[in-house]
């Protein structure tokens, strides 16, 4: 019985620190609102994204190429955003306007798509982005070495 108490403590220790030190998505908004230039009326799309993030349920990040990202904030909570296994965009004539395009959520049965109104499109300075994300992983790994 001690040994089952014993390996259940552990469990739930191990379970602890595995989420320590990530960000939740409102806290990743915030850090992505803290890097994001003006907003703009619309974006360059080349037909595909080159990744994506979910921010919350009304905000994401699209990389439309591997430095080039816009933080967007869409006009509602956008159903399904945080689970989607992919996402895509309108646009017209290769540029996504915040005030026409959409996020297009697939479904996870594969289902149709959902559309999320695009609020704001504002650019992400990448380097900085990447600058204060490697920061935080630094201090997360010195704040879990100082209390071992």
């Amino acid at each position: 019985m001690k040994s089952l108490i014993a390996v259940a403590a552990l469990s739930l220790t191990l379970a602890a620190c595995s989420t320590a030190g990530r960000l939740s998505s409102a806290d990743k908004l915030e850090l992505y609102r803290a890097h994001a230039g003006a907003p703009q009326q619309d974006l360059q799309y080349f037909g595909s994204l080159n990744g994506w993030t979910e921010l919350g349920d009304s905000a994401l990040a699209v990389w439309t190429r591997p430095s080039e990202a816009y933080l967007l904030e869409l006009r509602g909570p956008c159903e399904g955003l945080a689970y989607a296994p992919a996402i895509g965009l309108t646009s017209q004539m290769g540029r996504v306007s915040s005030r026409f395009d959409k996020v297009l959520v697939r479904d996870t049965t594969g289902g149709p798509r959902v559309p999320c109104f695009i609020g704001s499109i504002r650019k992400l300075d990448v380097p900085a982005l990447r600058a204060s994300e490697k920061e935080r992983r630094k201090a997360d790994i010195a704040e879990r070495e100082a209390t071992t």
